[in-house]
């Protein structure tokens, strides 16, 4: 393809940073996010996730970071912002809304923007599509066009980093998809995975943290079956893995930006096509209990071993939604604290991986 690509990558945490970097070593790349600190810090090559060692990139010089917005310089946009759940445990799209309508009002012709957030299948073409298409007054699959290549991230792993993980790429037409698998191939070693339809490919995305939390949440009611027959779990379950085909699941939180918000699209997309997934709702109500039932257990060790359970001082170790990362998005860890204060005031936690102000700011 001689056609020049200039990527624009919308959102720089745990997906969108490693992609820029990564295309950049091809493409010119621009790096945006609303969060001028954030951008401050990347240009001064100081990354706050531990994720990406700038001693590596410091020579790149088709890499640009900005918090300014529109940009007109790019025909690839790349979306990577974060697809939370509301109170109601119910999508929020809102980051991806707000950003559609300020590109909307800047899109070019033969724009290419291509969709790395988790959403519920169907969302691509259903809300973003008509939303780019009524403020840009541009024709879709005429004027622009639109991928979707759900982010596989895994923060933490350095073993599975983006450029040795399959990557599903699809779009909304053949010659989308080309170009989509052209510069992706680029980046992505372990090879690409072109699915024929955009909802094919958001599907794949929700189910993969589905199928792990439901087989969690499993385990996690084992375990809780088997400490009320006084059976210790992992001794069963080291047993029970002996076995060719037994998934090696473990009890324990379930939190982060994936597994514990996933299953909400899904679940969510189910409701509205009539069906109540009511596995997938299970799953994530025995999962979302487990912090206050550790903490539970916790109280009613101490009262086996006489501890004084008032005066007791409480040091939890760890803070982020697993070890070694400094994510603590939908960590359950405020959940645990909760639960003991219930019983125990003096509670501390320790966690060297964290930022302390950013968990301060949001926990208070």
């Amino acid at each position: 393809m001689k056609k020049q690509f200039n990527i624009l990558v919308v959102g720089l945490g745990y997906v969108g940073l490693p992609l820029a970097i990564a295309f950049s070593k091809y493409f010119n790349v621009i790096g945006y996010d609303i969060n001028k600190n954030r951008i401050n810090s990347l240009k001064k090559k100081v990354n706050n996730n531990n994720e990406i060692n700038f001693k590596k990139i410091n020579k790149l010089k088709t890499l640009k970071f900005t918090s300014k917005f529109p940009i007109n310089s790019c025909n690839i946009i790349i979306v990577t912002l974060p697809t939370p759940v509301n109170k109601f445990k119910k999508p929020n799209l809102n980051n991806l809304k707000k950003f559609n309508h300020s590109l909307s009002k800047n899109l070019n012709k033969n724009d290419i923007i291509i969709y790395e957030s988790t959403v519920f299948p169907g969302c691509t073409e259903d809300v973003f599509v008509p939303q780019l298409e009524k403020y840009s007054k541009l024709k879709f699959n005429k004027d622009f066009f639109v991928g979707y290549s759900p982010e596989r991230i895994n923060p933490g792993d350095k073993k599975n980093t983006l450029e040795n993980i399959p990557k599903i790429i699809s779009a909304s037409n053949n010659k989308t998809l080309k170009t989509i698998n052209f510069i992706y191939s680029k980046i992505i070693k372990a090879g690409l995975v072109k699915v024929k339809t955009i909802k094919i490919a958001e599907a794949a995305k929700v189910i993969e943290n589905t199928q792990r939390d439901v087989n969690i949440a499993l385990i996690n009611e084992i375990s809780i079956i088997f400490n009320k027959l006084n059976i210790d779990t992992k001794s069963v379950l080291d047993a029970a893995n002996t076995k060719w085909n037994f998934l090696p699941f473990k009890p324990g939180l379930v939190g982060g930006h994936c597994i514990g918000v996933d299953p909400y699209y899904l679940a969510y997309k189910s409701l509205k096509a009539g069906h109540r997934p009511d596995m997938i709702i299970a799953g994530r109500k025995i999962n979302d209990k487990m912090a206050f039932y550790f903490a539970e257990q916790l109280k009613k060790l101490m009262m086996k071993k006489k501890i004084n359970i008032k005066n007791s001082k409480i040091l939890i170790m760890g803070f982020s939604f697993k070890e070694n990362c400094p994510d603590f998005r939908n960590s359950k860890i405020p959940d645990l604290i909760k639960g003991i204060k219930k019983y125990c005031p003096r509670v501390d936690v320790y966690d060297p991986w964290v930022n302390k102000n950013q968990v301060n700011k949001e926990y208070k």
